[in-house]
């Protein structure tokens, strides 16, 4: 089992959800098919903001952008971070050293 644990597929949750709206209850449905109530709640609850009637809680679609876009920034700040240090290092290189004179 992964850190985050069960992972259902969209298809098994809209399912569930269905079922739901036709009427049939949550802790039952739970038993039956050996979902967690919390589960079940949730996906009814996307669902809903899905469709534009929830609680104004971001959408599916939202929040994948959202995962996206939180990847996206992390990975900008590593490669800022890895341009900062080799503009520092180049710059360091670049200072000029006095040479040694061949007089001596």
């Amino acid at each position: 089992m992964s850190k985050r644990g069960k992972r259902y597929t969209k298809e098994f949750r809209y399912q569930i959800v269905q079922l739901v709206r036709a009427g049939r209850e949550i802790p039952e449905l739970s038993k039956e098919f050996g979902v967690s109530v919390w589960s079940i709640r949730n996906w009814v609850k996307q669902a809903a903001r899905d469709a534009g009637t929830g609680d104004q809680g971001l959408t599916s679609l939202e929040r994948e952008e959202l995962t996206r876009l939180k990847h996206e920034v992390r990975q900008l700040r590593q490669e800022r971070e890895i341009l900062s240090k080799a503009a520092a290092w180049f710059a360091r290189e670049n200072i000029e050293i006095p040479k040694r004179s061949s007089d001596s």
